[in-house]
This record gives structure tokens, sequence and C-alpha cells, in this order.
């Protein structure tokens, strides 16, 4: 991965920090598996669903509620479903 790739990941896995271990673990299993092969279009979604709040966020990957934007809710579905073991 270039300097730059390397850079702009590591931005991202800090701003998916969330302070709630629950949402860390999901957001950052994502990113170690789906962000580097991810296009820049599936990369935007990302960044837009941690735009979100917290509890919006944790309603969404528990299974509680689901994101009106058909993007957002394709990619929680993908977060959800991820296995915990690669």
């Amino acid at each position: 991965m270039p300097m730059n790739e390397d850079v702009e990941f590591n931005k991202v896995r800090w701003r998916a920090r969330r302070g709630m271990m629950e949402l860390d673990v999901l957001l950052a299993r994502w990113l170690e598996r789906r962000w580097r092969q991810s296009p820049m279009a599936q990369r935007a979604v990302f960044l837009q669903l941690l735009d979100c709040e917290d509890d919006r966020l944790w309603r969404w990957l528990s299974g509680r509620e689901s994101p009106d934007d058909p993007g957002l809710a394709a990619l929680v579905d993908d977060i959800r479903n991820l296995p915990v073991r690669a």
C-alpha cells in the first residue's frame, strides 16, 4: 500500500474509534477486512457512516433500526454480517 494510503487508513481508523467497545470492534473489523479493497464510493459511504452519532450507529449495528439511506443500509448489513473470525 503506498504511503499516502497508509496515512489515509490510519486517519480513518482513528476517526472510527468511538469510545464504545462494541462500536469500536465492529467498525475496526470492517476497516481491517474491507477498506483496502473497497472502491472509493464504498469508502465514501463508510466515511458518511462515521459522521453519524454513536447512539444511531449502535441502533443500526445492533439491528434495532436500519438506515433510510440504501447505501448506508447495505454497509451496515455488511458490517453486521462480517464473521468474528476471518
